[in-house]
């Protein structure tokens, strides 16, 4: 199980997602610069215990109306060869680990075999700030993908508890600036691309 540092990062995960969530073709929002509070999330485990693995749900309160995205992230000790330029969300400084490199983790292999491994029902998640605690919050409905699937990450969040069709998919909550809470599907099996 990984260990939850409670510590400093410079700058902080959503100081990097703001200047970086406006740049992402799925990003809805219309002020340049987001609003952004976290709203949810959960952990996955590398069972190498290399990579850092966090769903992080954040909210813009910049629109009329909030919107909420799902952010996956890989946090690595050093740069990931052979992803795009725009896969870096950006570099942090973690006041016990160091310099950190953190991925979109649509583009980390690592922390995508682990969300089909969740899929699977072969990983467990957790808590999103707590160490060695499962999360219950998270549920996995359907099948997993095998071979021929892939996962679709949904990143605009909607408050909906099912997903169309019997494929698998993953159901977690998150709560909205106002408190109220809200489950949707963040990430669902579909064909390969």
């Amino acid at each position: 199980m990984a260990f939850i540092h409670h510590t400093t990062m410079t700058p902080t995960k959503l100081e990097l997602l703001t200047d970086w969530l406006p740049k992402q073709s799925w990003y809805m929002g219309d002020a340049e610069t987001p609003e952004l509070v976290k709203a949810g999330g959960f952990r996955l485990d590398d069972p190498e215990g290399a990579v850092g693995i966090e769903f992080m749900v954040v909210a813009d309160t910049a629109a009329q109306e909030p919107v909420a995205y799902l952010v996956p992230m890989g946090y690595r000790g050093a740069a990931l060869e052979g992803v795009p330029g725009e896969a870096l969300i950006g570099t942090s400084e973690h006041g016990v680990l160091g310099t950190r490199w953190i991925y979109d983790g649509v583009h980390d292999p690592v922390v995508m075999e682990q969300l089909h491994a969740l899929l699977r029902g072969e990983a467990m998640p957790q808590h999103q700030s707590k160490s060695d605690t499962p999360d219950p919050s998270v549920n996995v409905h359907g099948i997993g993908p095998d071979d021929g699937l892939g996962v679709q990450v949904n990143r605009v969040l909607r408050s909906a508890e099912a997903a169309q069709g019997p494929s698998g998919h993953l159901v977690a909550g998150w709560t909205w600036p106002n408190g109220t809470a809200a489950r949707g599907v963040l990430a669902a099996v579909a064909p390969r691309i």
